[in-house]
């Protein structure tokens, strides 16, 4: 059932009646450093209805809680923690970004994407975060992994066992909805790969924790640098000494975090600790010195560093759908595709691709973002009148760019100029295609122990809820 405050403007259940029992186990920032801190009048956390998009059974009063307490008040208690004496509460700091926060910090502070990057990193250092990497190689994954996941599925295809189409499962407010509302069948039709914030974490706390063999836990006591825990040395780190926070462009990325389940490799640690929205970060930001020594993106290989922002094939999100669709047309059809082509059919947020052999039209893809295209593509699903083979859906009207943790206006709408100005940035940033990566390749090999082997399907995807809900849950007016 409907939370009762689901049509007010601002969902009250997460508000009052969760942060009213906030564990006393999350203190300010003030109260842990014993003095008043120049971060302590940030906003906490809290999920409005315009901001949570998956809704029909609202937030569950534990999630409220454990939502309140992914703010920037957590994020600066690991940081105070780390400057105390007692080195068995200190945590390694992992900050990782999403591409499509990027273009926000860019058009914000009027740098470039390369600049914004730097900055970004360096601000973040001197707060004392100790690595600071981009989530595009965790995309890389992701969209691999749905490349060979769609193929299989369209040569599976048949009238007794209907494999397609085949459902993106990237954006955490769209999957939330499938699992919550929609139910069985639909969440058949999710692609079974993780999302790339999922994948990260798997990367953090896993690859990269257990390549730090032989390498020194950094510790700072007393305000001052120190010196380095030995504890970890022989064995890497383990992953509850790392404390993971994904800098993302929307709320819904918050409740992913909840759900991610544990792999026995992570011995019962989330792959994500904390989500901050981009505009989180640039309150903190605004609040802190921007006069910063600039720093390069840190990778998950020993020294080096990232040179250059890169991006995925897609107009505002990581791109599936062009990659997959290139993949497949060469795969099932051996068709070389250069230039993905959009056509927009009853609206510019629900957008068609199609490729023709022989007068025929033999892959037909699309991209459905904002829930009433969601919400008509499920109609349309369940009366068997959905002729495409694979959408790319996203709950955001306008993807991924027009999260609602950043480019809002102080009233809370979109910020129109700005997410215009973030659109032209993000188009020039130069695009990656997954399979050119070498070290995707070396991953698969030395951490998965190869690209089919049960270790990269543990790994990289996932199973889904789902509740059998009756037809008035598609009556929801969005």
């Amino acid at each position: 059932m409907k939370c009762e405050h689901c049509t007010r403007k601002e969902c009250k259940k997460t508000k009052t009646d969760d942060r009213e029992n906030l564990s006393a186990d999350a203190p300010s920032p003030a109260r842990e450093s014993g003095e008043k801190g120049e971060f302590h009048k940030l906003a906490d956390a809290r999920i409005f209805l315009s901001d949570c998009l998956a809704c029909d059974s609202c937030v569950t009063a534990e999630e409220g809680v454990q939502l309140s307490q992914q703010n920037a008040k957590d994020f600066f208690r690991v940081l105070n923690l780390n400057k105390k004496c007692d080195t068995s509460k200190h945590k390694v700091l992992v900050v990782s970004v999403c591409p499509q926060s990027l273009p926000y910090f860019a058009a914000k502070f009027n740098l470039s994407v390369t600049e914004a990057s730097r900055r970004l990193c360096g601000f973040l250092k001197s707060l004392g975060v100790h690595y600071v990497f981009d989530t595009t190689i965790a995309a890389d994954f992701s969209i691999l992994e749905s490349q060979k996941e769609f193929v299989r599925r369209y040569r599976q295809h048949s009238e007794e066992e209907r494999t397609l189409p085949m459902l993106t499962s990237a954006c955490p407010g769209w999957v939330r909805y499938a699992e919550r509302v929609l139910g069985r069948p639909i969440t058949a039709h999710l692609c079974t790969a993780k999302s790339p914030q999922q994948v990260m974490g798997s990367l953090v706390k896993d690859y990269f924790a257990r390549q730090q063999v032989n390498s020194a836990v950094p510790v700072m006591l007393c305000s001052t640098w120190f010196g380095w825990c030995s504890a970890e040395l022989k064995r890497g780190w383990e992953p509850d000494k790392i404390f993971h926070v994904i800098v993302a462009p929307c709320y819904d990325k918050k409740l992913e975090a909840l759900q991610e389940g544990s792999l026995p490799a992570l011995h019962g640690s989330r792959g994500t600790d904390c989500v901050l929205t981009s505009g989180e970060i640039a309150q903190i930001m605004e609040q802190g010195d921007l006069s910063v020594k600039d720093a390069a993106i840190d990778t998950l290989f020993g020294d080096l560093k990232e040179d250059k922002v890169t991006r995925h094939d897609g107009a505002s999100s990581d791109g599936h759908l062009a990659h997959i669709f290139r993949h497949a047309a060469k795969e099932l059809f051996n068709e070389d595709v250069e230039e993905v082509t959009y056509r927009a059919l009853r609206n510019k947020d629900f957008q068609e691709v199609t490729l023709e052999k022989n007068g025929e039209v033999v892959l037909r893809f699309a991209a459905a973002c904002g829930f009433r295209n969601i919400q008509n593509m499920i109609l349309k699903l369940k009366k068997g009148k959905f002729p495409y083979h694979f959408v790319e859906v996203l709950a955001c009207a306008g993807g991924c760019l027009n999260g609602r943790g950043q480019a809002q206006t102080p009233e809370g709408h979109a910020d129109k100029a700005l997410l215009r100005q973030m659109e032209g940035i993000y188009a020039d940033i130069p695009v990656r295609r997954p399979e050119s990566s070498a070290h995707v390749q070396e991953l698969y090999q030395e951490w998965l122990e190869g690209i089919n082997s049960p270790k990269a399907r543990e790994v990289l995807h996932t199973t889904y809820q789902s509740q059998e809900r009756g037809a008035h849950s598609l009556d929801i007016k969005w």
